[in-house]
């Protein structure tokens, strides 16, 4: 089985978690989720990097240099810009690199600005209202997305 790479991006104030309106974004940090991930992802054999910025452009190079990279997946928080960002969406189009959309709240149950997701359309899925549990979620089914693709691959060969 191919060892996979993937690359954990997140957007905007995710750098506050922890503090951060915890009563909806729970006490973990990010540092604690990108452990978390990194300690999963060595399990289920993936090499597992992580990029946050607050700046929409930065995380639209990001998505472009992870293509040049060949990275095989993205799970990806956008924060704010999931609501926004037309860029970040039209990034994702254009790298065709499977992606899964992480929300730590629910946010079909928050206010109405937050329930229209700009990049889901472009993400196999999207995993939202499990606090942190969410990445390590999105971590499971995107290896398993990629593990199905390498299979169909295999057989085509």
């Amino acid at each position: 089985m191919k060892k996979y790479t993937i690359l954990l991006l997140n957007g905007p104030n995710l750098q506050l978690l922890g503090m951060r309106e915890p009563e909806i974004y729970g006490r973990t940090t990010l540092a604690d989720i990108v452990c978390q991930v990194r300690k999963l992802g060595g399990e289920l054999g993936c090499e597992v990097t992580d990029y946050q910025s607050n700046v929409e452009g930065f995380l639209v190079d990001r998505i472009a240099q992870a293509y040049s990279e060949k990275v095989d997946g993205i799970i990806f928080n956008p924060a704010a810009y999931t609501h926004t960002s037309v860029a970040l969406r039209d990034a994702l189009s254009a790298v065709k690199i499977p992606t899964v959309e992480v929300h730590l709240s629910n946010i079909a149950s928050r206010d109405e600005f937050r329930h229209n997701s700009l990049t889901l359309p472009v993400s196999l899925g999207v995993i939202a209202g499990f606090g942190a549990d969410g990445y390590l979620l999105a971590l499971r089914a995107l290896v398993s997305y990629l593990g199905k693709q390498e299979q169909r691959q295999t057989v085509k060969l």
